[in-house]
């Protein structure tokens, strides 16, 4: 190997990540998996080079960190710039500086009036890699693209799996074969989207929930993405993610990608997943009250909607609390002439005609019972018919005869007007009331995409949360449009979708799992007829559901027969008594032999303890339920494994499966490879199974 090649090694006790250059070009991804021990690094980098033959160039162009369009590579560009003056900009950096330690790196690069800056760092207690880039000019510049550092694909993987989703059906899996050309995400909404959750799961040949090779990549930003995933010509794969292309409307001297999240797991999906949870966990979120338990929460949306009554309101906390609820939000509804979805977003005073007296009378109540208080906002937007508007329409971003959703339209995050304006008014409330937590809520796409809207967002966010560090924040935009690891860093809690149907949850938890903890998801056990889907669902498996993430209700309490509030105080009380573990517990998907079967185990940080929620989603082809294996134990300990539910067995489970009549004692090797006999069940029933390791 020639001595201009130069070689950089980022490893933990999962991962390697070895990086080289070729005189001093921009460097390039020569391996990134399990951990490479005692290895020649220049072979390595030497081994990844490939051959040439006929109708190709004399030598491959790198597939480097920022692919270049002026060195001959055969795909997409990471970056696409032009001049004041229109022209296309085609640099060719050459290396400047390398800043080494023992768990990042920094190159800085330069050409044509431009240095290239692209950082990396691994995290040995997560196993998350970081990465981020950043270009700056000597003069103004039009950004159209700018990809976080480059990424190859494995070439010994068949499928890449990213997620769709829709208002009340977020996370949704999607599996597309990998083919010669370009599979491409582009997210022109604004916000980080039902549609298009910005993650990537590369999974090797044959990789289950459990087992195999799998890499994962996740852009934290909450604007609009934009993802390549090209396989070139000579086999080669890319990966690129950055902002949503031209959302950057502005020339500009300096722009800035956030942080793409990597892992490698040799454990299946569930390597990266628990990466990934512990890394927002323990890494992203800044916790108001790190050592409090999390409160189990009530929202009166789906009780009250607009119409707010001080009585009925003290009523229903009354019965809240009595099911064990710990937090009280008042949603929408509060300020303004807020009768409906059409008038007042902005205004955000109290509404005299509701609370003559202010809010006070029911936070004094509801602190009374024992609860802490929070409230609804929804900061970013505006409705025509209100009075800010109507004082200041150019605050408002797009047109004046765009089309509207849900009747309103989107403040200019961009104008640090607009921001003192809305800080202003909630430090207002804030100030005057003791309230710790906020709904933040975003309920509409933007007229256009422009990433200074999430960076304004982002600076008003920090700005509160600095002034009133107490204040929980709760990141919802229709639910679950607005989830990543950027606006988790200025917030604790997420809102995962605003269906409250326990089987539309169940399976969208599931999949959510693969990126968040426990902790910050919330999920609600909501009325008995479901107000997104229709269904009459069970209380029972609605609770379980609930009981599976960070619990709440969201229902009018008053409606639940006697026996419905003792199964919920009940499931309520087991949540209580086990969150303090669970909280930091490892959510691992099961591999179901049968597919009606949507099952988990939460296995606690120091494999003591685990709970199983295997929730049957519909009829099953066979008659019996199929074994179900579980993961992760340890193979020589035995463990005491608990049907917690088995009283909700029915008459037509006439058989006497161990499970079902006492607890047993197993080894971990044999729930592991043969796994646990479930009684039968009716679909949309969930079993939840206790193990305690002896």
């Amino acid at each position: 190997m020639k001595a201009d090649v130069q070689v950089w090694h980022l490893q933990d006790a999962r991962q390697s990540l070895v990086l080289s250059s070729t005189q001093g070009r921009l460097p390039q991804i020569a391996y990134w998996g399990a951990p490479l021990v005692d290895e020649d690094l220049t072979a390595v980098a030497q081994a990844q080079r490939m051959d040439v033959t006929g109708g190709m160039l004399d030598d491959n162009p790198d597939l480097s960190i920022c692919p270049e369009a002026a060195r001959t590579f055969p795909g997409q560009a990471g970056m696409r710039l032009r001049g004041a003056d229109g022209a296309v900009i085609l640099p060719q950096f050459k290396l400047e500086t390398v800043e080494e330690s023992a768990t990042g790196l920094r190159f800085a690069y330069r050409d044509k009036g431009l240095r290239y800056y692209a950082e990396f760092a691994i995290n040995p207690r997560t196993h998350v890699i970081t990465a981020q880039a950043r270009v700056e000019a000597e003069e103004a510049v039009h950004l159209d693209w700018l990809a976080a550092p480059v990424f190859p694909a494995p070439q010994l993987s068949d499928e890449l799996i990213d997620f769709s989703g829709r208002w009340i059906g977020e996370f949704q899996m999607q599996r597309h074969a990998w083919a010669a050309g370009i599979h491409a995400r582009d997210n022109r909404t604004g916000r980080t989207g039902h549609e298009h959750f910005p993650a990537v799961l590369l999974p090797a040949r044959g990789a289950t929930n459990t087992a195999g090779e799998v890499w994962a990549l996740h852009y934290g930003w909450s604007g609009g993405h934009g993802m390549v995933a090209e396989e070139l010509p000579d086999g080669r794969r890319q990966i690129q993610f950055g902002h949503a292309p031209q959302t950057e409307l502005a020339a500009g001297t300096r722009f800035e990608t956030a942080k793409l999240y990597a892992v490698f797991s040799a454990n299946g999906l569930n390597g990266c997943a628990t990466a990934y949870q512990r890394h927002l966990r323990d890494e992203i979120v800044k916790w108001p009250h790190p050592d409090r338990p999390r409160p189990v929460h009530y929202n009166c949306w789906e009780a009250v909607y607009f119409d707010h009554s001080l009585p009925e309101l003290k009523e229903i906390a009354t019965h809240a609390a009595a099911l064990g609820a710990e937090r009280f939000v008042l949603d929408d509804g509060w300020f303004g002439r807020r009768d409906d979805d059409t008038t007042s977003l902005g205004d955000w005073a109290i509404d005299k005609r509701k609370y003559p007296d202010g809010l006070a009378p029911l936070i004094d109540h509801i602190h009374g019972l024992g609860m802490s208080f929070g409230i609804w906002f929804e900061p970013e937007m505006v409705n025509p018919d209100s009075d800010i508007y109507r004082a200041h329409p150019d605050w408002a971003l797009g047109s004046t005869d765009q089309i509207l959703g849900r009747q309103q339209m989107v403040f200019d995050m961009s104008r640090a007007q607009v921001r003192d304006y809305l800080y202003a008014q909630i430090a207002a409330v804030l100030s005057a009331y003791q309230i710790d937590y906020i709904k933040w809520d975003h309920n509409r796409v933007l007229p256009h995409a422009d990433a200074a809207q999430a960076r304004g967002t982002y600076a008003l966010l920090d700005r509160l949360r600095a002034d009133f560090p107490q204040v929980e924040i709760e990141s919802c935009s229709s639910g679950g449009g607005r989830i990543d690891f950027g606006i988790m860093a200025h917030t604790q809690r997420v809102w995962l979708s605003d269906s409250n149907d326990a089987l539309e949850r169940l399976r969208i938890q599931h999949n959510a799992a693969l990126f968040l903890p426990l902790v910050v998801t919330g999920s609600h056990v909501g009325p008995r007829h479901c107000h997104t889907s229709g269904r009459v669902i069970d209380i029972r498996m609605r609770a379980w559901v609930a009981a599976a993430r960070h619990m709440g209700f969201e229902m009018d309490p008053r409606e639940l027969t006697e026996e419905e509030a003792a199964v919920l105080r009940e499931v309520t009380a087991w949540w209580k008594a086990n969150r303090d573990w669970t909280s930091r517990a490892d959510i691992l998907r099961l591999d179901s032999a049968d597919p009606a079967v949507i099952a988990e185990e939460q296995l606690a940080q120091d494999g003591t303890r685990f709970v199983v929620f295997a929730g049957k989603a519909d009829s099953a082809a066979q008659i019996l339920p199929r074994p179900l294996r579980l993961t992760q134990l340890d193979p020589a300990a035995r463990y005491r494994i608990t049907l917690r539910n088995r009283a909700d067995a029915i008459g037509l489970s006439r058989g006497t499966p161990a499970l079902k009549a006492a607890d047993l004692v197993l080894t971990g090797q044999y729930l592991m490879s043969q796994g646990i006999n479930l009684p039968w069940s009716f679909p949309l029933t969930m079993w939840v199974i206790e193990g305690e390791r002896l």
